[in-house]
């Protein structure tokens, strides 16, 4: 139970930390827009888009332990359930129930932006940290999240073409072959430079996450330059509030939704299972998804506001799961007791 806390607080600490940083991004980019708006000294177009997406993804590569997945493969059923939720069910819902928001008077790019958050990805780290600070399965949670992050490569900005339209300024050609020369090409090579000097990473621990974090700040930054830089985005309190109330209730409805699926007796699933599927089913990735943003929705002067519900997303998601824990731990811990003593054979009765 005390490990389990200490890593529900670590995950609390790292959602607060890129949280607080995010703040002082978007911050020093409305004081001074300028600095790294497109054109600007920061030169974004280039050493945003193409190097420090780039490095995001070789960072992803280097860090992501594919060689220990091999365990949780054979549980097909569990992995088709979470990428399906996912990647299927996930943006399909967002997208029916802002048909609804869509009278209302909320800003219409937050609501783009909710729509883009249900096509991100898993992240490759929030749902694992909370599954182990449960007691849940592991092995499946490190899976999905690993191989949803490789799925959501090629599948996020399908999703996100779909639903939005691909009517940004970069052709649908020129999307995939920027995604596949910064995203595919570093993580298949932070991969194959793993494999050499995997025993050193092991040995050395390097901090794959602060580096990530440091280069996403660099990107929520530049993309908060244009938008200050531009004087026709105004974005008004009572939305952002709304979108805020939308994505708590989104996630604790899409974990109750999976917590009843995953538990109905006939689903196949063991209590640790759940709790790997209500994580990583739920959970968004930041660090993969504001870069796709930047390339997807090159040339859209909103793309900050389509950001917006992402950033908020992230750290709710870790706040959530994070208060959820203690409770988790002891449905799965009760759970698993009373499942042992249906099992255990009944004594004879003696005549």
């Amino acid at each position: 139970m005390a490990a389990g806390l200490c890593l529900s607080r670590a995950a609390t600490g790292l959602g607060a930390r890129v949280s607080a940083c995010s703040v002082l991004a978007i911050a020093a980019a409305k004081l001074q827009p300028a600095v790294g708006a497109k054109g600007g000294p920061l030169k974004p177009e280039i050493t945003i888009i193409y190097i420090a997406v780039s490095a995001i993804f070789f960072n992803s590569g280097l860090s992501l332990k594919t060689e220990e997945l091999t365990s949780a493969l054979m549980h097909v059923k569990l992995h088709l359930f979470v990428q399906i939720f996912t990647l299927v069910f996930f943006p399909t819902a967002i997208w029916l129930f802002l048909q609804l928001l869509s009278i209302t008077p909320i800003n219409e790019w937050l609501l783009k932006g909710l729509q883009t958050v249900g096509c991100m990805p898993p992240p490759v780290s929030s749902a694992v940290i909370l599954t182990k600070a449960v007691g849940g399965n592991e092995a499946a949670a490190i899976f999905n999240s690993a191989f949803g992050s490789f799925l959501g490569i090629v599948i996020t900005p399908l999703l996100l073409l779909l639903f939005l339209g691909s009517s940004s300024s970069v052709p649908f050609t020129s999307i995939f072959s920027q995604l596949f020369m910064t995203v595919v090409v570093p993580l298949i090579i932070g991969q194959i430079v793993r494999r050499y000097i995997k025993d050193w990473l092991e040995r050395k621990k390097p901090p794959f996450g602060a580096i990530s974090s440091c280069v996403l700040l660099m990107i929520i930054y530049t993309t908060f330059c244009d938008t200050f830089a531009n004087p026709n985005i105004d974005l008004d309190k009572f939305s952002l509030i709304i979108v805020v109330f939308i994505i708590f209730s989104i996630q604790l409805s899409f974990m109750f939704v999976t917590f009843l699926f995953s538990t109905r007796n006939n689903s196949g699933f063991t209590p640790a299972d759940t709790v790997a599927i209500i994580f990583c089913s739920t959970h968004k990735s930041l660090t993969l998804g504001i870069p796709m943003l930047k390339i997807v929705f090159a040339g859209y002067e909103h793309l900050s506001l389509i950001s917006v519900p992402l950033l908020i997303y992230h750290p709710a998601q870790i706040l959530l799961g994070s208060l959820l824990v203690p409770t988790i731990k002891s449905w799965m811990i009760s759970r698993q007791k009373a499942l042992k003593l249906t099992r255990q054979p009944k004594a004879p009765v003696k005549v």
